[in-house]
């Protein structure tokens, strides 16, 4: 893990749908005993054997509650860096959403920032049913956030390996 601080530059607008993907995000892990029967809360803990389903199903118990944890505090990580520069009152002029602000990322922050986005993009390629590249269509309009978020995750990777 590199120890410099990353430097991420959004508009306005962009941080403020970021905060609601999160939000989102989070609400969805909130109940624990609901998500775990979600399929796209299943792919963030994926099965560790996958040729035995009873050692899948142990490891999955005695891993997956601490897992999702982890996933809620890095939201939480994520929302706390986001919550001065995501604030956009509903009657913000086109100047003020495209409004550059910057966000600056300390190393534990940005991991917590690529392990949310990644999860969120998971969460999306679930439900948009994306299992391989070939099930990605970049001409459906569905597949923009989804797209957005792996500019966003190459970007903090680039930035981490310059």
């Amino acid at each position: 893990m590199t120890d410099r601080t990353v430097v991420v530059e959004l508009a306005r607008i962009e941080a403020a749908h970021l905060a609601g993907l999160v939000t989102q995000f989070s609400e969805l892990l909130a109940d624990t005993e609901e998500s775990v029967h979600d399929p796209a809360v299943a792919r963030l803990a994926p099965d560790a054997y996958t040729d035995d389903a009873d050692a899948a199903t142990e490891f999955r118990e005695l891993t997956q509650d601490d897992l999702l944890d982890r996933r809620r505090d890095d939201a939480a990580v994520v929302m706390a860096s986001l919550s001065d520069v995501a604030v956009l009152a509903d009657d913000a002029t086109q100047d003020q959403q495209t409004e550059a602000v910057t966000v600056l990322l300390d190393p534990a922050t940005v991991q917590s920032w690529l392990r949310t986005l990644a999860a969120i993009r998971l969460v999306m390629a679930s439900r948009l049913g994306v299992d391989t590249h070939d099930d990605h269509d970049a001409d459906d309009p569905r597949f923009g956030i989804y797209d957005w978020l792996g500019y966003r995750l190459d970007g903090l990777v680039r930035a981490l390996e310059d």
